[in-house]
Parts: C-alpha cells; structure tokens; sequence
C-alpha cells in the first residue's frame, strides 16, 4: 500500500475483518504503533482498492489520514471513512518511513480527530490526548479555533452583513450602484 508515493510497504501485524475503529484506535494507541492501518469497508473486499483509506500512526497517535476513492486527505479523509464495518490491516514502520508522509500537510489531521470523529469515545479522546506530543496538540487547536468559528452563525452572519456593505458602498464610490441585484 502506497500513499501519494510517501508510504513503503510495511509489516503486516493484525489483519481482521469487521473491525470496530473504536477498538483498532485503540490497540493502535496501546500497543504505540508507528506504522499504518488500512480501513477498507466490507463489501469492498473483493473489489478493488480504491475504498480502502489510511490512517498513520506515530507511537500511537494518529498524524494522517488518506482516502483513496476520493483522493482525500486530513479531515475530508475522516468523513470519507464513516461507512463501516470495515476490514483493517494493520502495519509496522520505521518512523524514517514515514517522516515523507507526515510533511504532507493537507493529509494531517489532529491527534484526537479520529477518536472524536470515527469512534466518538471520550474515555479515547482523552487517553489519545495524553499521549500526544505537545506540539501535536498546539496543531489541533488551532484546527478547534476554525471548527469554533464556523459554528458560530452568528459572527459568520455579521461578516457577511458587513461585507455586503462594504461591496454597495465600494459600488456607490465607483458609480455601480445600478449593477447592483439588491436581492441576493
């Protein structure tokens, strides 16, 4: 399995069908993998590999996630992989295999993302944000800084009042008034 040309193959350790990501998470966590597991929905096994997905590990705290189908990665990756149950395999690497990978920014995502998003277990949240390194944890709080913001509707709504404010009175300065459509 190869990842945009950045991940090797590695050793297969566990190879299990109708994996609860909850649990692969977890033994993904307790075991301090640093290597990959590949997610692949059940009734896609004998298909191809095109709905199989990645997440990679670094002593057990996920550091990307990667959606092949879709050709997705980071956050979008994780939507991609909310279709279980699945079949996983579990990999082994060298953290020099990975390093390529996880320079790859658009395929990151946060250290507790995927215990949030996939397993919804707060008890592995938690343990998963304990053993994140701090730097990591920095990484996703800015990633809760724009989820923060675009809940909140109502500041989004006051941008846009005062942007289309701002694009009549600009239209008024440069004499367009007339191309403006006040309904939208």
């Amino acid at each position: 399995m190869v990842v945009d040309g950045h991940i090797p193959e590695g050793e297969l350790r566990r190879s299990r069908t109708d994996a609860d990501v909850g649990e692969t998470l977890t033994a993904a966590l307790d075991r301090e993998l640093t290597g990959y597991v590949v997610f692949e929905p059940r009734g896609s096994i004998l298909r191809d590999d095109e709905e199989r997905a990645v997440l990679t590990f670094e002593t057990g705290v996920p550091v990307l996630a990667y959606h092949a189908a879709d050709d997705l990665g980071g956050w979008d990756a994780l939507d991609a992989l909310t279709a279980g149950p699945f079949h996983t395999e579990v990999y082994e690497l060298s953290p020099a295999s990975l390093s390529a990978a996880h320079r790859v920014d658009e395929f990151r995502v946060g250290p507790t993302a995927p215990a949030r998003e996939l397993a919804d277990c707060d008890d592995l949240v938690e343990r998963t944000r304990e053993a994140a390194p701090e730097e990591r944890l920095a990484e996703e709080e800015g990633a809760s800084a724009v989820e923060e913001f675009l809940a909140d509707a109502e500041r989004i709504e006051a941008i846009r009042e005062e942007a289309a404010a701002e694009a009549k009175e600009r239209a008024a300065e440069w004499g367009l008034t007339d191309q403006l459509d006040d309904g939208s």
